[in-house]
Order: C-alpha cells, then sequence, then structure tokens
C-alpha cells in the first residue's frame, strides 16, 4: 500500500494537516499538467454497456453504483476481495473479466510489472482535477500512469474506553490475558505481521525469515486473546460490545464511532501503517471505455463525498472535502474532530508504509497460513 520514501512520507502527510487547520503548505508532489485538453467522457462516446468492478468489500457505496448505471445505462456487476493478496492471487490465476480493480499502493508495482493494468490517460477524466495535488504522482505510480486515487487512510488501534481494563497505549498492551477472546483483527497478513515485527524492534516490512518466524511466535501467543480475524466489517463486533478493542483501517474506527463515541483510535507507540487505496483498470478489460467512464464517474465531488460518508476513510478529493463543508457541515465537523479522520501531526509522523517486497511475500503467505491453522 505505500512505497515512499520514510522522511518525505512525513513531511507531506504533516503539511496536510497544517493545510486542513487553514495553513499554507507546499505539495510534496506537482500536480500533473495535462498535455492536452480534456475531454468528458460521455454517454455517446460509450458503448459498452456492462463494467465488471472487483474491489474491496464494504468500500465501494451502493448508491454510486445504481446512479451511475441510472444516468448511463451501464449495469455495473460488483464482486469483492478481502486483502490485496486475494486481489492478486486472483489476477494470476487468470481472472480476465474485471473492468476496475482497486489495488492499494504497495501492489501496484507487482502489477504493473506483470502486466496487467492498462495505461490511463488522465488527460480524459474530467474530474482529475478534483484530486488534491500532493496525493497524485506518489511513488507507487509516477504520473498517475496506471492508477487514480480512490480513498487513504491509517491501520491502527482501535478500543472502547468503557470496556477495556485500562486505556491501551501501545500494541503490546494487547497481550494482557484480561483480553481473552476480546479482540479483533484485521484478516491481513502484511499488517498483522508488521505490527508484530514492530512490537519486536524490526522493521515492518522485514525480509528476515528469522525476524518473520519470531513474529509468527508472537502472535501464537496473542491468539487466545483473538475472537476473530475480518477485513469486511470488524467494527461490528466492537459496536455490539463484543470486542474491546483491536486493529482496523480507519474507515471502520470511524463507523464505530458514529455508533458508540466512546470508542477511541490511536497510534501505538510502536508505530502503526499508512495506506492509499487506487483504481485501476485492468490490461485486456473487456468495458474499458465503462471504464474510463466510471473512474471519472468516482472523481466527482459529490461522488466522492458519497464515498466518505458512507465509509469514513480519507478523501484524497479536494473538491469532495468543500462539497462535504457547505453540503453537509455537520458531517464535515465530525470528519475534521475524530483522530480516525483527521489524524494529529503527532499520529502520522509515528506512522509509516507497507511496501512491496517481491518474493519474500510468499514467505509472509506461508508464514499467515501456519499462523491462522493453530
Amino acid at each position: 500500500m505505500k512505497k515512499f520514501q520514510e522522511i518525505s512520507l512525513v513531511l507531506f502527510l504533516l503539511s496536510l494537516i497544517l493545510s486542513a487547520c487553514g495553513g499554507q503548505a507546499t505539495p510534496t508532489s506537482a500536480p500533473i499538467e495535462p498535455t492536452t485538453a480534456q475531454v468528458e467522457p460521455t454517454a455517446t462516446t460509450v458503448k459498452s454497456d456492462t463494467l465488471n468492478l472487483y474491489a474491496w468489500s464494504e468500500y465501494v457505496p451502493q448508491q454510486m453504483l445504481d446512479d451511475f448505471s441510472k444516468k448511463y445505462g451501464i449495469t455495473v456487476n460488483y464482486d469483492t476481495y478481502s486483502s490485496n493478496e486475494e486481489l492478486l492471487a486472483k489476477l494470476q490465476a487468470g481472472a480476465t473479466e474485471y473492468d476496475v480493480i482497486q489495488p492499494s499502493d504497495y501492489i501496484i508495482a507487482p502489477l504493473i510489472m506483470d502486466g496487467m493494468l492498462a495505461p490511463i490517460d488522465v488527460t480524459q477524466l474530467s474530474n482529475f482535477k478534483n484530486l488534491d495535488p500532493r496525493l497524485i504522482n506518489r511513488d507507487y505510480d509516477p504520473g498517475n500512469k496506471y492508477s487514480v486515487p480512490y480513498q487513504w487512510g491509517t491501520t491502527a488501534l482501535i478500543y472502547d474506553k468503557t470496556k477495556v481494563p485500562s486505556e491501551p497505549k501501545s500494541w503490546i498492551d494487547l497481550w494482557n490475558p484480561a483480553y481473552e477472546s476480546r479482540l479483533v483483527f484485521l484478516d491481513d497478513e502484511r499488517e498483522v505481521l508488521a505490527m508484530a515485527l514492530e512490537i519486536l524492534g524490526y522493521d515492518r516490512n522485514s525480509t528476515s525469515e528469522a525476524e518473520l518466524t519470531q513474529a509468527e511466535q508472537k502472535l501464537i501467543e496473542l491468539k487466545p486473546n483473538i475472537l476473530l480475524f475480518d477485513s469486511d466489517a470488524p467494527e461490528s463486533v466492537i459496536i455490539t460490545g463484543e470486542a474491546w478493542a483491536g486493529m482496523v483501517y480507519n474507515g471502520n474506527a470511524t463507523l464505530a464511532f458514529q455508533e458508540n463515541p466512546n470508542v477511541e483510535y490511536i497510534c501505538p507507540t510502536e508505530g502503526c501503517t499508512i495506506w492509499f487505496d487506487n483504481l485501476a483498470i485492468l490490461n485486456g478489460a473487456p468495458h474499458k471505455d465503462a471504464a474510463m467512464l466510471f473512474l471519472d464517474w468516482v472523481l466527482d465531488a459529490q461522488q466522492s463525498a458519497l464515498i466518505s460518508t458512507e465509509f469514513g476513510y480519507l478523501s484524497p478529493n479536494k473538491a469532495a472535502i468543500e462539497y462535504l463543508k457547505v453540503n453537509d457541515p455537520a458531517f464535515y465537523e465530525s470528519y475534521m474532530s475524530f483522530s480516525a479522520t483527521n489524524p494529529s501531526d503527532e499520529f502520522l509522523a509515528n506512522a509509516g508504509p507497507i511496501i512491496d517486497l517481491g518474493d519474500a511475500t510468499l514467505l509472509y503467505d506461508n508464514l499467515w497460513t501456519d499462523f491462522k491453522s493453530r
């Protein structure tokens, strides 16, 4: 999900907080200047009547899909996955029916290397201009040649302060036996193993078999405390009180907070993760014209605002944030006042990326399978 230089990343993220508070920030990446006039896709230029979308579950508003279908007469078939590794495995197994996918930053490089992504001409996207210049042209896809930003966020520690034995400050606090069967974790090998590696003082992106084996052993010690692994809706068990704490994406934390104001979301002392999700078109997509139209639809300010109000992640769309400020001031105020949607500079300074590890990914796969089977 994240392939940046650590120092540049922190400076960039701190600039977002300053700009959110009204300060002036200097973009870390220059905006892409179109070389030709932007041409807005229209229904008359699109011959396809179908779009096959393969994306994260609980991440695409149904209303956005329904309105797209109604406006353009294009039927959207929406299949879901729960991890980048699941996405990659399905594509490598030969899935060719999809048009648009939703890869995180660190998985884009191997997709490009394997020739799976179609080039995107962003000058043909009339709403590309709505994106924050600091969130385009990133290192994982220079020039946005193969992807456009969808949402971004963090993966960190959630807890209900009325349930926990004491408010946790670090990941290691969750090893307390008082949490037996009271934790929820993402079903995500990179995120969970990154946490264990950081607890042990290792790099979250370690490729050392010895270090990763130690990380697995650390997780085995934690397993009695884990109620379930869930990347689809982990907030649900926090809301019901079945789980008291755990690891979730910031969007899950936002949904939990909306139902329970006692929920807290922190970046623990050992660190947490920052990530960027994107939209991309598969090479050989059967409905590429509809795919381009859909990308432009998602980048529309009102549509992008709908994603934020429904799922609570961080939006890369400046126009969408302005739309919310004017049209939904109550949500805008909530968005700006919670750590999951407006993290502090201290929070972001302790967050780091997960990067593509090449062949070492197989080592993670094997360790995760072994851990889950115990």
